[in-house]
């Protein structure tokens, strides 16, 4: 664990929400990740699984939590098993969370080892009506490989076929969407940990320095303040900068040419997103400046624009209503253009140079979890990110900020990190 501990009555907290919104007679069972292979017999850093992580804060391999509140026993209403840990697992691996040690980090009393799921979970099986079981419900995910949790749930259905099972997904999207206090001001330590990642960059870039010499510079800042990527960053330089998700990050910056910079940091487990847009040689060209202003005006009217009790849709709408007015004035659209409204919204003009979506909940993962059909609330940490990719200029601009919505408006939690265009500009004269 690189990050500092966090205090376990937050993880407390968050499994008793979860246990307000189960009806009588439920069984919860969360599953750790796998560690996925990657070659030979190499094994990929394990990601924790994010709702695990949530209710317990662990974030080792072969972990299961059982909660059952309406347990007779109430030792047996939330029971944490964990992989048996060994001197040869100690000398191989390093050290194991022993079952005191978890017990102190995670707030429950019960822990047990792995071996002794199979006994517990029965007799808990044999006292539920309602199985919440768990499964990756993002909407934009792709699943390929069948998970643990997937694993698991075809087991558990084919040994005791009569039960009442449930998708806990829609539950933990609820909970996870809204931030507590403790949530976030992990995400803040980690916008603040992407901040002297991008100061640091803003003084290093120059005409001919290497876009992997950028991500290298940010590497070093992250990890040394106990920090991490909190996605592949993109470091896209000139006509690289139009390809949404660019990550080869292997050409040279030069000079005349924009860098889009799509880098932030996680920190114990929590997101940031930030997307800032820097000339190379330290000066925005006139059209470069138009476009830039262009994009900044969108962003700050769309960060007004997080409102408790705003659907996600309608706020996209009106993004793409003011760029479109933008790509008018910047010569890319005719007035007529404006009144076009095609029944599929991917088929609006303005589309062509803004063809992705305005914000996301950001969180435990980057793509967070929440119920996107329903409207904003406070306590939603939401990304913004307008853009414009002009493809025959080889220019791409876009601008990110993580804001965070209350019932006193939106509190921009990068406000610090330099985004007016002259900002910019003095920031990388230093």
């Amino acid at each position: 664990m690189r990050h500092a501990p966090i205090d376990p009555q937050e993880f407390v907290a968050h499994r008793r929400s979860l246990m307000r919104l189960l009806p009588p007679g439920s069984l919860v069972v969360v599953n750790a990740n796998d560690a996925a292979p990657t070659n030979a017999d190499g094994l990929a850093r394990l990601v924790p699984n994010s709702d695990l992580f949530y209710l317990t804060g662990v974030e080792q391999e072969e972990t299961v939590l059982l909660m059952f509140p309406d347990a007779d026993d109430e030792r047996q209403r939330e029971v944490l098993f964990l992989r048996e840990t060994s001197d040869l697992i100690a000398t191989w691996e390093g050290r194991k969370l022993t079952r005191e040690r978890a017990a102190e980090a995670t707030g429950i009393r019960n822990v047990q080892w792995l071996s002794e799921l199979p006994k517990h979970l029965h007799r808990l099986m044999c006292e539920a009506d309602h199985v919440w079981l768990n499964t990756n419900e993002h909407k934009r995910a792709e699943i390929v490989v069948q998970t643990r949790e997937a694993r698991f749930v075809h087991w558990l259905r084919e040994r005791y076929p009569l039960h009442h099972y449930h998708r806990l997904a829609r539950l933990m999207h609820r909970l996870r969407v809204v931030k507590t206090a403790a949530e976030v001001e992990l995400v803040r330590r980690a916008c603040e940990i992407t901040k002297a990642g991008f100061d640091r960059v803003c003084r290093f870039v120059r005409p001919g320095v290497q876009e992997h010499e950028v991500e290298a510079e940010f590497a070093h800042e992250f990890i040394r303040q106990r920090g991490a990527f909190a996605y592949a960053p993109i470091i896209a330089s000139g006509a690289n900068a139009c390809i949404l998700h660019y990550n080869e990050n292997d050409q040279p910056c030069r000079d005349g040419d924009l860098l889009l910079l799509d880098v932030a940091a996680s920190y114990g487990n929590y997101n940031s997103d930030l997307t800032r847009t820097i000339p190379v040689n330290g000066r925005f060209t006139k059209r470069q400046r138009q476009i830039y202003d262009a994009v900044l005006r969108t962003l700050q009217a769309s960060i007004a624009g997080l409102k408790p009790g705003v659907k996600w849709k309608h706020w996209q709408e009106a993004a793409e209503e003011m760029l479109a007015r933008e790509c008018v004035n910047l010569g890319l659209l005719k007035v007529s253009d404006l009144d076009q409204r095609p029944e599929d919204p991917a088929r609006r003009p303005v589309k062509q140079f803004f063809m992705h979506g305005l914000g996301h909940p950001i969180g435990l993962d980057v793509h967070d979890v929440g119920l996107t059909t329903e409207p904003f609330a406070a306590g939603w940490i939401m990304t913004v990110e307008p853009g414009l990719y002009l493809k025959s200029e080889g220019i791409g601009v876009r601008l990110e900020n993580d804001v965070l919505l209350t019932d006193r408006g939106p509190v921009d939690l990068m406000a610090d990190i330099a985004l007016e265009a002259d900002a910019i500009e003095s920031l990388m004269a230093r």
